[in-house]
């Protein structure tokens, strides 16, 4: 039975373990991985920018034998006036195996999974969901400490405009996490669900395991009401800040980075950093996805 993948509020604690097994083995199979998707279809419909999950969604589905066809929005019907619900509809008469979305509008996906029989993957929408980045963050985690469970992960920074965040928000307690988050008060969410404490800066980067640090989404606002050297020198990952983390913890970063203002550029890749980690993981981690929204758990 086939699934879809729209948000991590959806996903129970045996699902999210199940898609990180199967992450791990992806990993392991990584150089001559079974072909379980030959003769499969997959639609990337991207209305937003997108290097890393567009690109690892297209790779995760050739490693695995499937054909993918790329959306291009100035190309599509889209441009006269058509819906995304029958764009989706044509495609699905179509007879794609799986869609690809990755849209502004918040909650776009979860309306849509209602509507058509073709399984759905949320790769991003508005500012409220990004499932497919919190699971091989996740994956990135356990390989990394053994377990997600007692981890304390201080996710800092542009909380209020990430969907990256909010994704782990509803995830990491799931999963037996330590939630901190810390950034500046007018970029934070009026209101959390879930056991998340929020602590200044400095005593979240020293108390964490894990210092997730995020994009300044400058593009969904106008106004910042501090200069961007301001931000990143009573916000950002300095390298002075940097050394108050505790032995053993890491840096990680969603990207696209923005170098000198939520993180310093000479900490992007040093011994700390599981930024790249993350990058090469999220085309292990969608190739789990894309097996289970197709194949389910069989």
């Amino acid at each position: 039975m086939s699934n879809s993948l729209l948000g991590m509020a959806e996903l129970t604690r045996d699902q999210i373990n199940h898609l990180l097994e199967r992450t791990r083995f992806w990993q392991e199979h990584w150089q001559a991985p079974p072909q379980v998707l030959a003769n499969r279809t997959i639609a990337n419909l991207f209305f937003e920018p997108s290097t890393r999950t567009r690109f690892s969604f297209e790779m995760a589905a050739k490693r695995m034998g499937a054909h993918v066809l790329n959306f291009m929005e100035s190309a599509s019907s889209t441009t006269k006036g058509e819906s995304l619900y029958d764009t989706v509809k044509t495609l699905e008469a179509m007879g794609f195996d799986a869609v690809v979305i990755r849209h502004k509008e918040n909650g776009i996906v979860h309306s849509l999974a209602s509507l058509v029989d073709v399984p759905l993957i949320n790769a991003g929408t508005g500012t409220t969901e990004h499932p497919t980045q919190c699971l091989l963050d996740l994956y990135t985690i356990s390989q990394h400490f053994g377990t997600v469970k007692g981890i304390t992960v201080a996710i800092i920074g542009d909380i209020l405009h990430s969907r990256v965040a909010m994704s782990h928000l509803a995830a990491l307690p799931k999963m037996g996490a330590r939630v901190i988050i810390s950034g500046p008060r007018h970029l934070l969410p009026t209101e959390v669900l879930g056991p998340i404490e929020f602590w200044p800066i400095d005593q979240a980067v020293a108390e964490a395991d894990v210092v997730m640090m995020l994009r300044l989404q400058l593009e969904r606002f106008s106004d910042l009401a501090l200069s961007v050297d301001q931000y990143h020198r009573d916000y950002g990952l300095t390298e002075k800040r940097a050394k108050m983390m505790r032995p053993g913890a890491v840096i990680m970063h969603p990207g696209p980075v923005n170098r000198g203002v939520e993180i310093a550029g000479s900490l992007i890749e040093c011994e700390r950093s599981l930024i790249n980690r993350q990058v090469a993981n999220g085309v292990l981690t969608r190739m789990a996805i894309l097996e289970w929204v197709i194949q389910g758990e069989s």
